[in-house]
């Protein structure tokens, strides 16, 4: 495919930008800003592991993550000089026809680079290893962000760093890729989102091993990330309220780390994941459920300043590894669909109580969306209010004033 055949307008600033770039770049998609609103689209991310293969979600994102996607690193570089593209190409394509912005992960490291090629097995062996060199590493940031210079919105340096599957280095060396990595990107990118190493919080030792490690190396070097990066799944038998929990856990380290205020943003969910360990098996999570747990992830992320947040992931048909499922005709992507319907395209504000509130003012209308976290509790049916919708999209004719019981299942009061 021809660069020519996905091209897309980005701001005249960015243009000017690229300028030097153009006989090997391609422009797609504009950078947001630092921090997305509740209900901006972009708050609303997937995975689509089919998406270099055309395949297109039955339900709205405002972006898409570009990992489990056969263009890892080692795909699209096989070798010292050989590139292939097609995959990239395709992904982002695609992705760009669903009018999403793309995040795509530089790392892991390619075989012929690894300086331990015993390291790690995910996508290639040695996956897990520090590159041979930190030139290799330039390079190849280089190459992509030459290639794709505002064609890709985001660029996160690494998946899973705390874990040995994805990264057996030092903290302190994600660190050093990271910061080369910014910088090439500022020069070849200027307006792209640069997003830390992602660190999975349910693994407790792992976790603190790295990921205040990381955040150290990452004030040595002056902070050279414009997002920070964790995945919030729980244990395969937690709840969103134990992803809150996590969020909480994030915001102390980086506040003990003197971090300063930038997006956070979940980059990869699901629930019901077996592990950590033999105690926490493998969960199915479907019917009213899985929508309720699905709308209670963006709600809180909305109302917790999360923002953005990548649902893991949308498939054609069942993925034994997933707790819940999203493909067509599943209450996943109904929840998901129905949570994005009533955000997007309005002024969010939320409040967290035990019943907790987001308030949406959208064309002129107000409508408030109610949940419990844990439990349950009373909640007073707002003024104007003639109707109830839940997460399963089930609608109830409702009177203003009046008081009813909120659970776990978020649920719309609104105006007809």
């Amino acid at each position: 495919m021809r660069p020519s055949q996905i091209l897309r307008s980005r701001t005249a600033a960015a243009a000017v930008a690229l300028a030097t770039a153009a006989t090997v770049g391609f422009g797609l998609a504009a950078a947001p800003a630092a921090n997305a609103a509740p209900g901006d689209p972009i708050s609303f991310g997937l995975h689509v592991p089919q998406i270099a293969n055309g395949l297109v979600p039955t339900v709205p994102t405002g972006t898409i993550r570009l990992w489990d996607v056969g263009i890892s690193w080692g795909k699209v570089q096989p070798s010292a000089k050989k590139f292939w593209w097609t995959g990239m190409d395709k992904a982002i394509a695609n992705s760009n026809k669903l009018n999403a912005k793309v995040l795509y992960v530089l790392g892991s490291t390619p075989n012929w680079a690894a300086k331990n090629k015993k390291q790690g097995t995910y996508p290639n062996k040695g996956a897990a290893s520090m590159p041979t060199s930190m030139k290799v590493w330039k390079d190849w940031v280089t190459a992509v962000t030459k290639r794709y210079a505002a064609s890709i919105d985001a660029y996160q340096i690494w998946n899973e760093a705390n874990l040995s599957t994805f990264w057996m280095g030092t903290p302190d060396q994600m660190a050093d890729l990271t910061n080369e990595a910014y910088k090439i990107i500022r020069k070849n990118d200027p307006t792209a989102q640069i997003v830390s190493a992602s660190s999975t919080v349910r693994l407790t030792s792992a976790y603190n091993k790295f990921f205040p490690a990381y955040l150290k190396g990452l004030k040595k070097r002056g902070w050279p990330v414009t997002a920070y990066s964790v995945h919030l799944y729980p244990n395969s038998l937690g709840t969103p309220a134990d992803r809150v929990t996590y969020i909480s856990t994030v915001r102390a380290s980086l506040a003990a780390a003197g971090a300063p205020a930038k997006p956070l943003w979940d980059t990869e969910v699901n629930y019901g994941l077996a592990g950590p360990g033999s105690g926490n098996p493998k969960v199915n999570i479907d019917g009213d459920q899985a929508a309720s747990w699905v709308s209670q992830t963006y709600l809180d992320s909305a109302r917790l300043g999360i923002d953005r947040t990548y649902w893991y992931s949308y498939t054609p048909s069942p993925y034994s590894l997933l707790g819940i499922q999203m493909y067509p005709g599943t209450t996943g992507a109904l929840g998901y669909a129905t949570t994005y319907g009533w955000l997007v395209g309005g002024s969010v504000s939320c409040v967290t109580a035990a019943v907790n509130t987001c308030t949406i003012v959208k064309n002129g209308a107000t409508s408030t969306v109610a949940w419990a976290s844990t439990g349950s509790g009373p909640f007073v049916v707002p003024a104007g209010a003639t109707n109830s919708v839940t997460a399963t999209n089930v609608s109830t004719p409702v009177t203003a004033g009046t008081t009813v019981t909120i659970g776990s299942m978020p649920t719309w009061f609104g105006a007809s």
